[in-house]
């Protein structure tokens, strides 16, 4: 089989869908934690390990619907790991993640962090599965995984202010600024055609990433918008450029020498909020990266349908569901809460 683009997507915007209803015995939970065993598929013997943990873009939705995907489809064990207190899910607790120890035999890691400070045991399993090499797959906000941890620890540069820490020195990147108006313009991306309804990211990849998609600004929070016309000043230069002039990059891959002597494989978006995901081209990009990471051949056409049905919530700080174990996001969720209306600054 060829190896294929990570780009392989159809038309965006095929919605949500429904297979086979879950049974009992098809994943296993615990205070913080979710498994899905492997089914049938390539990537059998590999074990992918995913990490929710960030208090806006709803990556508690999003890890459990991907990982359910990988493993029934594609035949991937999955195990996510959340934030959570005494076992109820919290994204905000920013020190909290569940079964660290799953991190030791990881093959592949897949993030949807926002400014964790976990302890040192989970650091440390964390810089351990860097350090061996293991590829990276990161949304949004995993550009700024980490702040708070302590100067003293030998985790400390993983801080996003940090001269960037594990972001900019990973991943390619970190926090800079929402380039387009947040939650009034939503990002298409300029080359496959994906479509996000979080804005667009100001991101500056280093030289050595090859960057697969840039966003054009709209004017608004349809698909069918056009480009914003807006002009703004880059926070590196304090230079004004028309916003999609050029578009920032939403997509990049990077290969980083690591302490074994090898490297990480890195894919790294800015988009894919929950509700972004439920465009299907996204979803394949994802999953094709997983693919790609791993070395492995990118299907031609990966299915991505959504194995339960799956109603992602809106992204804003504090509208996740209360009270909700990790099984339960096994399931199908309940109707998200509603979100009120973005202020125009």
């Amino acid at each position: 089989m060829k190896r294929r683009s990570l780009l392989l997507a159809l038309p965006a915007l095929s919605f949500l869908a429904c297979t086979t209803p879950l049974r009992a015995a098809d994943f296993t939970s615990g205070p913080g934690w979710l498994e899905f065993p492997a089914g049938k598929g390539p990537g059998a013997g590999k074990h992918v390990v995913l990490l929710a943990g960030d208090e806006e873009y709803r990556s508690e939705e999003s890890m459990p619907m991907l990982a359910r995907i990988l493993a029934d489809k594609h035949g991937f064990r999955c195990t996510v790991l959340f934030s959570h207190d005494d076992g109820v899910i919290n994204p905000n607790n920013q020190k909290s993640l569940g079964r660290p120890e799953a991190l030791d035999s990881a093959d592949a890691l897949v993030l949807g962090l926002r400014f964790r400070s976990w302890n040192a045991d989970a650091l440390a399993r964390f810089d351990a599965a860097l350090r061996r090499g293991v590829p990276i797959v990161a949304t949004r906000t995993s550009t700024h995984a980490f702040s708070g941890i302590p100067k003293d620890s030998p985790q400390a540069w993983y801080n996003w202010n940090a001269a960037g820490g594990f972001g900019r020195k990973v991943l390619g990147e970190t926090w800079v600024s929402h380039w387009g108006r947040h939650k009034f313009e939503a990002c298409r991306s300029a080359v496959a055609p994906i479509f996000a309804d979080t804005d667009v990211y100001e991101a500056y990849p280093p030289a050595d990433a090859k960057v697969l998609l840039r966003g054009l600004v709209l004017k608004g929070m349809s698909p069918q918008d056009e480009p914003s016309a807006g002009r703004k000043k880059r926070a590196t230069d304090k230079q004004e450029q028309g916003v999609n002039e050029p578009a920032m990059a939403v997509a990049w891959t990077r290969e980083v020498p690591n302490a074994a002597g090898g490297s990480n494989r890195v894919f790294t978006t800015t988009m894919a909020s929950a509700s972004d995901l439920a465009d299907e081209s996204l979803r394949r990009l994802l999953v094709n990266a997983v693919f790609w990471g791993l070395k492995m051949d990118v299907p031609a056409k990966a299915d991505v349908a959504p194995v339960v049905q799956w109603k992602p919530s809106k992204y804003s700080f504090n509208a996740f569901h209360k009270g909700l174990r990790a099984e339960a996001f096994a399931d199908v969720l309940p109707d998200p809460a509603p979100v009120a209306p973005a202020k125009k600054k």
